[in-house]
């Protein structure tokens, strides 16, 4: 390991101290200080281990502070200015460990009653934690692989009703969706192993219908089937899917940690389908907790190979630059060359038809994702299977340049999605 690695960690800031000692406060706190000074913190210490402040810019005055609870300098000045700061951390400090970095770059800041606002904004970490990380193990193109889709987006749904149903309706729906000619299906992150509706009992019935479908056919779809509990229960319950000739798995993020998707990675021989439920709690505000540019560099290096993004004009409250901008990332390697690059297909999702593809595309400026749409496909007028040759219509069209209205004069699927998913 390398003395002369360092992390580094990107922070928004608003406060009502002058910002080098409020910048001040945040590397000592995270680091080597306290409030105070203590026996032991010598100079050779804290030379060796203390947070360093590397850039530090002003981004104006705010009129009121964005949370509660913050405190005013001895000075008794009453105005909070906002700032991007950079802190840096030798390695040593942790170790290549994504819990204990976490509690590095985050930790208590958020409670300092010197800020009425942080949030952390990136992160730029060292190769060093590839060699305890494993990364992405399927990412693009072994996902792309297994679910025999390329040089275009996967088209991909969801389970709805997301519970009450049981595995033999369950399997009924995946198999209108199969037939439909879907790439890929997933279950709600609400339905794991519920008495109505057991995990073993589900995919096994799920599986049944895509192997039929791939004797058929030829085309395996590929089915996320929610994983998410005690480590011993995702380890039997991947044996299961693996068993079954299942080709994904589903976990959601937050619920089980960074260790447990470390050891599910480490166990997998199938791709993570990462799910962010609960990323609202981290993400929402302006004003505290994370962006996902540093959250899914901390899930990608534990081993996810797709996460979700929210979708262009999303029915949530992310706005369409932060989506991209999160697709964008996933999509960008981590790491300098030779390193891997860690790569992960982005998932857009929520409220998405065939009217998103163009501007997705245009924005994103790659096929490289997951389309899933719910009502965009099983509410199509003409049926899912209208529904789904509707968005490869859109997409086709949005990766040749032609304007979607003029496709839909030829395509009767995409003219009939377009009327029903206006607006």
């Amino acid at each position: 390991m390398a003395s002369t690695d360092r992390v580094y960690a990107t922070y928004w800031i608003e406060t009502a101290f002058p910002l080098e000692q409020a910048a001040t406060t945040m590397a000592g706190e995270q680091s080597t200080g306290t409030f105070v000074r203590v026996p032991g913190e010598t100079d050779e210490l804290r030379e060796a281990h203390a947070a360093r402040v590397e850039d530090l810019v002003e981004l104006g005055e705010v009129a009121a502070p964005s949370l509660p609870g913050s405190g005013l300098p001895k000075s008794g000045d009453a105005r909070r200015r906002a700032a991007r700061v950079i802190l840096s951390w030798p390695i040593a400090n942790f170790g290549p460990s994504l819990p204990n970095l976490l509690a590095a770059v985050a930790g208590n800041l958020s409670e300092l009653k010197a800020f009425s606002g942080l949030k952390l904004l990136d992160l730029k970490l060292p190769p060093v934690f590839l060699e305890r990380y494993q990364g992405p193990q399927f990412g693009v193109a072994g996902t792309r692989r297994l679910a025999g889709v390329y040089d275009r987006p996967i088209i991909g749904t969801i389970i709805k009703p997301s519970v009450g149903l049981s595995p033999e309706a369950t399997a009924e729906q995946v198999r209108v969706l199969v037939e439909a000619g879907v790439d890929f299906i997933k279950d709600d992150e609400l339905q794991s192993d519920g008495p109505h509706c057991p995990f073993d009992a589900r995919v096994s019935a799920v599986m049944q219908v895509i192997r039929d479908h791939a004797e058929r056919t030829g085309k395996k779809v590929m089915f996320a089937a929610n994983l998410t509990g005690d480590m011993d229960e995702m380890r039997a319950r991947h044996d299961h899917v693996l068993a079954e000739g299942g080709t994904c798995i589903m976990a959601s993020m937050n619920s089980i940690g960074l260790p447990a998707m470390k050891m599910l990675r480490a166990h997998s021989q199938l791709p993570i389908h990462g799910h962010r439920n609960g990323w609202g709690m981290l993400g929402r505000s302006p004003a505290t907790g994370m962006s996902f540019l540093a959250y899914q560099k901390l899930w990608r290096l534990a081993g996810i190979d797709h996460t979700h993004v929210n979708g262009i004009d999303n029915k949530f409250c992310e706005e369409n630059d932060s989506v991209i901008a999160s697709a964008r990332e996933c999509l960008t390697p981590m790491f300098d060359a030779p390193h891997p690059g860690c790569e992960i297909m982005p998932v857009f999702s929520s409220g998405q038809s065939a009217r998103q593809a163009a501007p997705t595309f245009a924005a994103l400026g790659s096929a490289d994702l997951m389309f899933a749409a719910g009502g965009g496909i099983m509410a199509h007028p003409g049926g899912p299977a209208a529904g789904v040759r509707a968005l490869r219509q859109a997409w086709d069209a949005a990766v040749a340049g032609v304007p979607i209205a003029e496709a839909a004069r030829d395509a009767p699927e995409l003219e009939a999605a377009l009327a029903a998913f206006g607006g």
